[in-house]
Formats: C-alpha cells, sequence, structure tokens
C-alpha cells in the first residue's frame, strides 16, 4: 500500500503518490454520539483537481475521495504515480467530522486486475470502512465499450477484499455495466445532469432512479459553503446503514467504523459572495451568455456590475494594434458571434483569446480578426470533434451524415444537453 496524502478530467481525475500506505494514516476515530437516522443521503466527490477541500466543514452525509488511477505512472492535481497524495487527509477530516465515506478508482483500461490490485494495495487501511467504487468513464479509458472489463475488476476486488464495489459511469455508458447489480450484487451510480446551472443539493435530482441505481450524481457545478470552486455532487438512495453495508457487508471491523454525530447543516440559506462570483466569472468559470446569466441567476446584475467595475472593459474597435487587421476589447457580454456582427467578418476568423476556445473569451482581453481565410473548423476528423456554442446533438449529427445517437462523449450523459469544449466521439 503507498501512502495517499490526496480525474474527472471527469473529468480527468489524474493523481499522485508518495511512499508508505494509506492504510497507516487512517485515522481511528472514538466519539460518544450515535449517528441519527436519515433517509437518503447528500455528498460530494472529489479527485486530484480538489487539493486542499477541508472536508471536514464542507457540508455533506458522505464524501467520496479519488484515490488511485490506472495502475501508476499517471501524474496531475495532487496526483503522484497514478495516487492522490492527499486522500489521507481529505479521508481524515471527513471522517472526524462525521461524515460517511467512499474510495474510488478511475479505470485506465489496463490489465483489469493489475488496476484492481494497484487500487486495494493503496486503500487497504480503508476496506470495511469505506465503500469501494469503480470509476468507468470514456477519457483516459483504453478499455471503453467492453463489458467485461468492469466485470473482470470487481471480481479481482471483491476476491481481494470481500466487498462487492459500486461501479460508477454516465447514463450513455450504463448499457457496459447494465446486469451487474444482479451478477455481481455491484451498486450503480449514475452521473446524468438536466442542466449546468450552479446548485446545491436537490432534493429530488432530475431522473433519480431512472437506472434502479443505488446513487446518482446530477451536478458538476455544485457549489457548497466552505469551498470556492465547483463540486460533484450526489444523491445516496439509503441511509448510514444502507451506505455501511456497501462498505462492510459482512460487518467485518465494524467497531472501527466511526460513530460521530454530524454538526447540523443550517437551515437558512448561505450568504451570497457576490465578489467570489465576480472573481469566477472573470476567470471563465461560467462562460458567456446566455449560459453565464442562466448560472448567475439572480445575482446575474449585482455579479455583472462587479465585474465591469474591476475590468472596464470596452466594445469598440481598437486601434492599438497596427497590424492590418481589427482588433477588439473583449466586453461583457460579449461572444465571437456578437464582435463578428459589430466588426465584420465571421466569427471564425477572431483570434487570441486566451483560453483556446472560441465559446470562452473574457472581458478585457483584446481578440483580432485577420485578414485572410478563416481557422480551421473544430471537426478533426477521424469521426471526433470539439463542440462550439450553439451546437446541437442532432445539428453535428446531419452536418456530419451519421446517427445522432451513435455520437457518444458528452459528459451530461444527456443527448440534449452537450457543452462547449467537449470532444465528442463517433
Amino acid at each position: 500500500m503507498k501512502t495517499l496524502d490526496k480525474s474527472k478530467h471527469k473529468h480527468g481525475r489524474l493523481h499522485r503518490r508518495v511512499g508508505g500506505t494509506l492504510a497507516a494514516l487512517v485515522a481511528v476515530v472514538s466519539m460518544a454520539f450515535a449517528p441519527a437516522a436519515m433517509a437518503d443521503m447528500d455528498g460530494y466527490d472529489i479527485s486530484n483537481w480538489q487539493c486542499g477541500i477541508d472536508t471536514a466543514t464542507v457540508p455533506a452525509d458522505f464524501v467520496i475521495v479519488g484515490t488511485t488511477w490506472g495502475s501508476g505512472g499517471v501524474y496531475g492535481g495532487c496526483m503522484s504515480n497514478g495516487v492522490n497524495t492527499d486522500a489521507n487527509r481529505q479521508l481524515a477530516g471527513a471522517i472526524n467530522s462525521g461524515k460517511e465515506t467512499g474510495v474510488y478508482h478511475y479505470a485506465f483500461g489496463g490489465d483489469p486486475e493489475t488496476e484492481a490490485r494497484f487500487f486495494v494495495d493503496n486503500v487497504r487501511g480503508y476496506v470495511h470502512k469505506s465503500v469501494l467504487i469503480l470509476d468507468w468513464e470514456e477519457q483516459d479509458n483504453a478499455a471503453w465499450g467492453d463489458k467485461q472489463w468492469p466485470r473482470r475488476w470487481a471480481r479481482e476486488v471483491k476476491r481481494l477484499t470481500g466487498v462487492n464495489p459500486i461501479i460508477y459511469t454516465m447514463d450513455s455508458g450504463y448499457w457496459q455495466v447494465a446486469g451487474m447489480e444482479t451478477e455481481l450484487d455491484c451498486g450503480i451510480w449514475i452521473a446524468q445532469y438536466a442542466t449546468n446551472l450552479v446548485t446545491g443539493y436537490q432534493t429530488a435530482p432530475w431522473n433519480i432512479g431512472a437506472r434502479g441505481e443505488v446513487m446518482r450524481q446530477y451536478t458538476s457545478n455544485g457549489s457548497l459553503n466552505g469551498w470556492s470552486g465547483r463540486l460533484d455532487l450526489n444523491k445516496f438512495r439509503g441511509d448510514r446503514a444502507a451506505w455501511r453495508k456497501y462498505a462492510n457487508p459482512d460487518d467485518k471491523g465494524a467497531a472501527g467504523l466511526p460513530d460521530v454525530k454530524p454538526t447540523p447543516q443550517p437551515t437558512t440559506a448561505p450568504t451570497v459572495d457576490l465578489d467570489a462570483l465576480a472573481t469566477r466569472t472573470i476567470r471563465g468559470d461560467f462562460g458567456n451568455d446566455p449560459a453565464r446569466r442562466q448560472a448567475l441567476g439572480s445575482n446575474y446584475a449585482a455579479v455583472m456590475d462587479i465585474v465591469n467595475r474591476r475590468l472596464g472593459g470596452s466594445t469598440g474597435a481598437s486601434t492599438a494594434v497596427d497590424c492590418g487587421d481589427v482588433c477588439v476589447t473583449v466586453g461583457v457580454g460579449d461572444t465571437l458571434s456578437s464582435i463578428a456582427v459589430r466588426n465584420g467578418g465571421s466569427w471564425d476568423q477572431y483570434t487570441g483569446y486566451r483560453s483556446g476556445n472560441p465559446a470562452l473569451i473574457y472581458p478585457g482581453e483584446t481578440v483580432c480578426r485577420r485578414t485572410g481565410p478563416s481557422v480551421a473548423p473544430a471537426y478533426a476528423g477521424g469521426g471526433r470533434y470539439v463542440v462550439r456554442a450553439g451546437d446541437t446533438l442532432g445539428g453535428i449529427a446531419a452536418y456530419y451524415g451519421v446517427n445522432m445517437y451513435s455520437i457518444h462523449g458528452y459528459r451530461s450523459g444527456n443527448p440534449a444537453l452537450i457543452y462547449p469544449g467537449e470532444t465528442l466521439y463517433w
């Protein structure tokens, strides 16, 4: 076992390793309070991209931590050599504050038994204390589409630990794991988003239970007190007793499970930090209008007032660059299309936006219209397409002459909801 001191992508959930073992750092907690019985539970999952999150203070009934990726040799965020170097701290914070915990392995599609052993070796100290989970996604996964891979991985984890893992996948990938509920007694965790609006915990997420799943991830744009970034939010369809049955079906080592009374969550709505929202707007977290307006909701006007004061961007053509091109300073609410309407040319003739994504431009930066031909289209050939603002799955399918339902790769799991910048495949 390696010491974890903390993808998706989801994605892209990548991580890293240090010496020692996760088991060595498992906190032993003894508290006098018994947890209150609950119905469905709310929680979030984190990866190598949430390094430093204080799981003790961010409200949740449970926290799921990404611990391993592939079978080593992968780096990114707080991951080293395939292991999350912040995982021990994240899990300790959750356990000591009375939250249930889960640990997941992000599949890279290598040999499934090897990846299963790599996972178990690194989380052995949490076996029978935390739910064991496979993150089965398309990105970085060489075995995507192979229905036997997750089954072989699950069987090896069961052989090593005596625990049947839960399997996470997007709704559009469910066909690959369908049946594992009865074949291997594995719970299924489905990711499917109705919208990309910023949200807190939801009482009844869209489509919950549609696959008979034990858990549903309903947003990757969650906002909770105590963390300024966005989080994946989840609803577990059961109480603490049900959660612990997934973690410890035969009551092995049950004495080591925490018995902590969670701190009550506030019943009043939290104060909105408009300055923080303005910072995230400038950073591009909410994209451009109309997506930005939808994401900010009733805070839109107040946040944009702060953004305007900070940036003071103009929207007229600039003569600062004397290179024969038309250069424009991006204003609040601008898109490349609206800039093209005001200043001539087509949107794909404008370059210089620092995001590299034509659907994501920032107030205050300068974009220029080249007098030569338009830039290359987003289509990369070989059955791949990078989504642009305004695209629909049906429109992409019609343009390239393919069946809409043969296209995959959209992270929402909902064919009516695709995001600029993500790559689709067929």
